[in-house]
C-alpha cells in the first residue's frame, strides 16, 4: 500500500483548536462566537473529505510528529476505518453545532463560550483517535477527550453535576489508567512495537493465556465502551446539557471507546490470531449480557434521557459483539453499526432536547399528547426509533441484519437469538413513548405548546432524514468498509 505523507490529518485535529481564540475572543458577541465554531466545524469536515480519494484508491496517508519512545512516535495515518469514523464524527459536529445554539440560547444557559470551547476541544482529540496510527497516540487522546468532555458533563455546576462528574471520571480514567496502560506497556514489551497491523502485532508465539488476559484489560480498561459492569458513569452524565448527551452517546466518546475496541482486536491482536484460538468468546458473553441488561433497564426508566442512555450502553455492545465474531458479516455489521447508531441516536436525543426546550418536560409519563403539539419532533422520534430497533425504511436495518447473518456465518445461534430479542426489547422501550406522544389524549400540561426553535428543529429532521437515505444508499459506508475488510481479512462485502 502506498503511503502518503501529509499534513492534513494533523490539520484536521487542530483545525477545531485554531478556532477556541476567536470563540473566546468574540465570548461577549454570540453571534461571532457561534460563527467561528460552524467555520471549525466546517473546515475540519472538509479536511476530512479532501482525504476521501486517496484513501479509496488504496493510499495510506500519514503524518509523524515526533518520536515518543524509540519505535513509537505520535503518529497519524488516515486509513478507511479511521476515515468512516473521522467523516461520522465530523459531519454529526456540524449539526450538533446548530442545534446547541438553538438549545443554548433557548435556555439562557450560562457559560455558553466555555461550552463551545470544550467542545471544540472534544472534537479534536476524537479526531485523534480516529487517526492514531499505534496505540500510544490513540490513548493520549483517549485521555485528552476525556478531561475534555469532564467540563461540559459538569456544566451545570451544582452538586448533581460534580457528583456525576466525579463517576464520569472514576470510571473512564481509573479504567484506562489501571488496565489499558498497564495492557499496553505489556504489549510493548512483548512485541516491541505498539503500530497498528492488519494483522495484528502480537504474535502467535505468546502464550494463550498471557493474550486472553491483555484482551480482557483493554476491553475494560477502554470503559468508554459501556461494557457492563463499567457503564454506571453513562446514565450519570446524563445531567450534562442534552445536546452534550447527544455528544456522548451518539459521536464522541462512545464510539470512541467502540473503535478502540475495534482497533485493538482488528490491529493489535489481528483477526486471524483472534480466530485460531477463539479468544473471542469472553467478550461476546460481556457484549450479549450487555445487550440484554441494557434493554431490560431502559424498559423501566421514566426518564427520557436516562431511556436513551441505558440503551446506548445496549447498543454499543452490538458493535462489539459484531466485531468479536470474527467473521466477514459480523465485521461488516459492527463498521456499519458506526454510523446507522450515530444518525439515530443523536436523533432521539435531539428530540429529547426539543421536547424538554418547548415543555420543560423530561419524563415520558408527561408526554401524553405531545405529538399533537409538536408532530414534527415526535415523527423524527418515531423515525430514529425505528433505525435503532433495526426496521425499515431506516438504516439500522442493515446493521442489525449484518450482524444477525454474521452470527450465522461465525456459528454462534445463541448469538442469533440475543439479537433479535434485543430488539424486541427495542421495541418495547421505544414504542410506547411513539403510542402515548400519538394516541393519548393532550394533557393541559403540554396543551399549546409548539415546536421547538429552527436551531433546534432542523438537525433532527435532518438527521432522521439521513436515517432513511442510508437504507437505500449506504454505498459510501460500503465502500469503505470494504476496503477496512480486504485489509484485515482479505474479503470484500
Amino acid at each position: 500500500m502506498e503511503t502518503i505523507h501529509s499534513i492534513r490529518p494533523l490539520l484536521a485535529i487542530l483545525a477545531s483548536l485554531f478556532a477556541i481564540p476567536l470563540i473566546v475572543g468574540f465570548s461577549r458577541r454570540p453571534a461571532m462566537r457561534e460563527f467561528w465554531t460552524f467555520a471549525a466545524a466546517g473546515s475540519k469536515f472538509l479536511i476530512i473529505v479532501s482525504m476521501l480519494p486517496l484513501v479509496l484508491t488504496g493510499r495510506r496517508v500519514t503524518c509523524t510528529i515526533f518520536e515518543i519512545i524509540p519505535g513509537v512516535p505520535l503518529q497519524l495515518t488516515v486509513d478507511t476505518l479511521g476515515l468512516l469514523f473521522a467523516l461520522v464524527s465530523s459531519s454529526l459536529w456540524i449539526l450538533t453545532s446548530i442545534y446547541s445554539v438553538g438549545y443554548m440560547r433557548g435556555l439562557g444557559e450560562h457559560s455558553q463560550t466555555r461550552y463551545f470551547c470544550f467542545f471544540a476541544v472534544a472534537l479534536s482529540a476524537t479526531i485523534g483517535v480516529a487517526f492514531s496510527a499505534n496505540l500510544l497516540t490513540l490513548y493520549i487522546f483517549y485521555e485528552i477527550l476525556s478531561l475534555a468532555t469532564y467540563p461540559l458533563v459538569t456544566h451545570h455546576q451544582d452538586e448533581e453535576a460534580r457528583s456525576s462528574g466525579r463517576r464520569y471520571l472514576a470510571y473512564i480514567l481509573g479504567s484506562s489508567i489501571g488496565l489499558f496502560l498497564p495492557a499496553m506497556l505489556i504489549s510493548y514489551h512483548l512485541a516491541g512495537t505498539l503500530t497498528f497491523s492488519a494483522s495484528g502485532f502480537l504474535g502467535a508465539s505468546i502464550s494463550r493465556k498471557v493474550l486472553m488476559i491483555l484482551l480482557i484489560m483493554f476491553v475494560f480498561g477502554a470503559a468508554k465502551a459501556a461494557v457492563m459492569p463499567l457503564h454506571a458513569w453513562l446514565p450519570a452524565a446524563m445531567v450534562a446539557p442534552t445536546p452534550v448527551s447527544a455528544l456522548l452517546h451518539a459521536v464522541a466518546v462512545v464510539k470512541v471507546g467502540v473503535f478502540v475496541i475495534i482497533r485493538i482486536i482488528t490491529g493489535v491482536f489481528g483477526v486471524n490470531l483472534l480466530k485460531s484460538l477463539s479468544l473471542t468468546t469472553p467478550v461476546i458473553v460481556l457484549a450479549c449480557i450487555t445487550i440484554l441488561c441494557g434493554s431490560l433497564i431502559a424498559l423501566s426508566q421514566d426518564n427520557l434521557k436516562r431511556l436513551l442512555a441505558y440503551s446506548t450502553i445496549s447498543q454499543l455492545s452490538y458493535i462489539v459483539l459484531g466485531v468479536s465474531l470474527l467473521s466477514q458479516r459480523g465485521l461488516t455489521g459492527a463498521f456499519i453499526h458506526i454510523p446507522m447508531h450515530a444518525f439515530g441516536k443523536i436523533t432521539l436525543f435531539f428530540c429529547a432536547g426539543a421536547i424538554f426546550v418547548a415543555t420543560g418536560k423530561k419524563n415520558i409519563s408527561e408526554m401524553k399528547g405531545l405529538g399533537r403539539q409538536m408532530p414534527i419532533t415526535m415523527a423524527a422520534f418515531f423515525i430514529a426509533s425505528l433505525s435503532i430497533i433495526g426496521l425499515p425504511p431506516c438504516g439500522g436495518f442493515l446493521s442489525k441484519w449484518n450482524l444477525v447473518l454474521g452470527s450465522i456465518e461465525a456459528h454462534r445461534p445463541l448469538v442469533l437469538v440475543v439479537l433479535l430479542v434485543s430488539s424486541l426489547l427495542n421495541a418495547g422501550y421505544f414504542m410506547p413513548v411513539v403510542y402515548k406522544a400519538f394516541f393519548f389524549k393532550t394533557e393541559s400540561a403540554v396543551a399549546g405548546v409548539k415546536e421547538a426553535p429552527l436551531c433546534c428543529l432542523i438537525p433532527l429532521c435532518l438527521t432522521a432524514i439521513f436515517s432513511i437515505i442510508f437504507l437505500f444508499y449506504p454505498q459510501p459506508f460500503y465502500e469503505l468498509i470494504s476496503h477496512a475488510l480486504k485489509c484485515i481479512i482479505g474479503a470484500g462485502v
